[in-house]
């Protein structure tokens, strides 16, 4: 809506059915027209983006089809009378239990970020001003705004005049001067001055909380584990059902066993099928990961999103708040002819500390200059918007003044309008220092001012800026800073911050096509004057071009990028839209914190790579011997708690060691290949296992509880030695858990057989082991050897197939 530079006069009017106040600005709303508002749902409590609910959050934990499959085989074996063989639920409940509390975690940490950080506005009321709360604000109030507050809602200044930082809305950080009649968009700042204004919008229908409300869609889990995973399952989920109902068919029917006992071997096949401690272990080690991140100022609302990250080849960064801190610094100063840098210091000293003013390039000046000064005030002059300087007059001093060239000197500034531009367009805001003995003439500038020479004023670059875009750079991840600012200011800072390529920039005000922006994501690495909608647009253009795309920002404006993003990452000090929509929060606003999150994403994906396969070794071995045993005249050998023997030892424990184990390893190939490839041999070694053992058993006189036992030692022995290739090269850690795992089975067996269902070794026994763990070791070294022989002789190379596209760009 645009608003008239008159206000409206006092009385009511109607705006698109709701019936509007328009107060006089000295006096506000009534009591009665604010309980009016209040019971009409006019205030502003609402938002345009919300956490997802506790309750949300633990429903998604528990209902999902992996969980429901265990619950009833987990049921089926308790109404049969065998609970003890329904401990593999402990794993699923763990599982539950670690996923729903680090979700309602993060939404309470996040919960304490508000988009609106002032916990009070000022509104003026009956003629009187009250502290209320911010979401108590209702529509045409009239609220005080003064230097350092954030406004609330969205408003149209009725008196006074200020500046308003709207970078968290638009990007741009330059200050905008709002005069009466003008808006003032909710979540931007006031810079300096004071103003009344009348609430125009208010909760869901404000300019953040709209932009916010655009991202309001749910965002697909990006992760390349579970997506693994969840395909796995959705295979075994496919297959699981008829295979456990043809083994329970020929279990009861055919081989006449008893309904316990074909149940209890039934869902022994199904949950050997199913990888549950495989979700479990990528839980508690991102869990693990989401521990370590927190001890590092960083909140991290989704789990898999410290994969995303480590497999990220584009990083989109915001300037402020990442390359800059947001404030900023004075450069240098350049004395004119006749006046020296010390006679500007002493000057600017004094100004400094005699001047209340409130804006950033003020607040540079006062950063970087002494705290004292000799010099006493005798007038002072503040600065205002209008007047574009301050100054002030010290009695035998002089008269000097600080400000805009052209405003001061006007036609004056001729002379050193060419060396202002010139530093301008390096990305520097460029103040001018002036005196004259004169003091001011009521207020305005004195006679015969003469120009001392230029303050030259940028960004503050964090600190660690430079080190942390190198490291990303040394990765081979793509950095493009993308900003609402001018592109040679932001170009010039990121040349500053030490980004490659940051002389390929581009003003996003020439691309008008979608065609535009697809050419210019992949010709530039520097973007300035982009709207929202453009980032979002940049965003979906380099997804559609096959790369990995994460993002920072911490303004409403960053929004809809940020949603789109593969991995999303913002500044605890920004708004509260971009905090919510973000996998990760920068609790301390410090860019720094990147390389170790990735670092952490390695480390939890390389390591879950190698215990992953120890996990699919059983399921792709249940899966096998499941068919298997529909077609053979074979009860199935296994009960779920020998199952869970098995797993523990040469699977659980060993996978949750190994995957905690540092390792900053590049990731190499994609999981699921990777996983598969190491897993197969010992999986088809298991299944000859058992062929074999069933081709002895006859002939040997072997009873069902020793074939029974016979498996579990020969599966149990091929877990080992899939565990001794998984651990290799030995260290202290991996030595002592081989042994110490190989050294527990065999207690296990020798002194609780009773509990896990197995029988005590026989000559017979004795005599099929050693033929058959030869027959093992030879099969299994086979296997390795034949799948080394095919990966070496594949035509698709190991790597990736974005670092393959990257490389080929390159040679380009």
């Amino acid at each position: 809506m645009k608003h008239s530079k008159t206000p409206p006069p006092p009385g009511e009017q109607s705006t698109r059915g709701v019936k509007r106040f328009y107060p006089d600005p000295g006096e506000g709303l009534s009591p009665q027209q604010v309980e009016q508002r209040m019971r009409e749902g006019l205030h502003n409590g609402d938002s345009g983006v919300r956490s997802k609910s506790e309750g949300q959050i633990i429903r998604e934990n528990v209902f999902t089809f992996f969980n429901l499959l265990n619950f009833a085989l987990a049921l089926a074996v308790l109404l049969v009378g065998s609970p003890q063989n329904a401990l593999f639920m402990g794993v699923i409940l763990s599982n539950i239990v670690i996923g729903s509390l680090q979700g309602i975690k993060a939404k309470r940490t996040i919960d304490k970020l508000s988009l609106i950080s002032a916990p009070k506005a000022v509104a003026l009321r009956g003629g009187q001003r009250y502290n209320v709360r911010v979401e108590d604000v209702v529509l045409d109030d009239v609220l005080i705004f003064g230097a350092g507050n954030q406004i609330c809602a969205d408003a149209v200044v009725v008196g006074g005049e200020c500046e308003v930082n709207e970078s968290l809305l638009t990007g741009e950080s330059d200050p905008v001067v709002k005069q009466p009649g003008d808006p003032l968009l909710s979540g931007s700042f006031v810079v300096s001055g004071t103003c009344s204004a009348q609430v125009e919008h208010v909760g869901a229908e404000s300019y953040a909380n709209k932009i916010a409300g655009d991202a309001s869609y749910m965002k697909k889990r990006s992760s390349e584990i579970m997506d693994s995973i969840d395909l796995i399952v959705k295979i075994i989920g496919f297959a699981i059902l008829p295979v456990g109902g043809v083994l329970f068919w020929k279990q009861f029917f055919v081989l006449g066993d008893t309904l316990q006992n074909s149940v209890v071997s039934t869902v022994a096949a199904m949950v050997g099928m199913i990888p549950e401690g495989l979700v479990l272990l990528i839980s508690l080690a991102f869990a693990v990961s989401v521990i370590k991140l927190s001890a590092r100022k960083t909140l991290v609302q989704d789990m898999y999103c410290v994969e995303t990250l480590a497999r990220v080849d584009t990083l989109c960064l915001d300037k402020t708040g990442t390359i800059t801190e947001g404030s900023m610094q004075v450069d240098e100063i350049v004395p004119f002819e006749g006046f020296t840098e010390e006679q500007m210091k002493e000057a600017l000293t004094a100004l400094v500390n005699t001047l209340t003013d409130s804006n950033p390039t003020f607040m540079a000046l006062k950063d970087w200059l002494p705290n004292s000064t000799a010099w006493r005030a005798a007038e002072a002059v503040p600065f205002s918007s209008a007047r574009k300087w301050s100054g002030a007059y010290f009695s035998g001093r002089g008269c000097y003044v600080m400000g805009a060239g052209e405003f001061i000197l006007g036609d004056g500034f001729g002379p050193y309008k060419g060396r202002a531009e010139g530093y301008s367009k390096n990305g520097q805001r460029v103040l001018l220092l002036a005196r004259a003995d004169l003091s001011f003439d009521d207020k305005a500038l004195p006679e015969g001012l003469k120009a001392m020479g230029l303050v030259l004023i940028s960004d503050k670059i964090r600190k660690e800026a430079p080190r942390t875009l190198r490291f990303f750079a040394d990765q081979g991840v793509d950095l493009k800073v993308i900003s609402g600012d001018n592109a040679v200011t932001v170009a010039n800072i990121a040349r500053k911050a030490g980004l490659d390529n940051a002389d390929k920039y581009v003003d996003a005000t020439t691309l008008h096509s979608e065609e535009d922006i697809k050419r210019a994501v992949k010709e530039y690495a520097v973007f300035g004057r982009v709207t929202p909608q453009q980032k979002l647009a940049f965003v979906k253009a380099l997804k559609e071009d096959g790369h990995t795309v994460a993002m920072t920002g911490d303004g409403v404006n960053d929004v809809l990028a940020l949603k789109e993003a593969d991995c999303s990452i913002a500044m605890a000090s920004g708004s509260d839209a971009a905090r919510t929509v973000s996998n990760l929060v920068l609790l301390d606003s410090n860019f720094a914190s990147m390389p170790v999150v990735v670092q952490e994403g390695r480390r939890s994906i390389n390591n879950l790579q190698r215990s992953s396969s120890l996990f699919l070794v059983k399921t792709i071995f249940s899966a096998l011997i499941g068919v298997l045993f529909i077609f053979i005249n074979y009860s199935y050998p296994f009960q779920p708690i020998q199952q869970t023997l098995i797993s523990s030892l040469t699977i659980g424990v060993p996978s949750f060691i190994l995957a905690l184990e540092p390792n900053n390893d590049r990731l190499r190939g994609k999981f699921i290949n990777n996983v598969i490839r190491m897993c197969i041999p010992a999986a088809l070694t298991m299944t000859a296992n058992i062929v074999a053992l069933c081709a002895l058993a006859a002939p040997l006189g072997l009873t069902s509880e020793e074939t029974s036992t016979m498996a579990v030692i020969m599966t149990a022995m091929t877990g080992f030695i899939m565990l001794f290739k998984v651990s290799a090269p030995f260290n202290a850690l991996r030595g002592t858990l081989f042994f110490g795992l190989l050294t527990a089975f065999i207690l296990a067996y020798s002194f609780l057989g009773g509990l896990f269902q197995l029988a005590e070794l026989t000559l017979p026994m004795l005599i099929a082991l050693m033929p058959l763990l030869i027959f093992a070791i030879v099969f299994m070294l086979a296997m390795l050897h034949l799948v080394d022989h095919v990966i070496a002789n594949s035509q698709s190379p190991v790597y990736p197939y974005r670092v393959r596209a990257r490389m080929r760009r390159r040679k380009r």
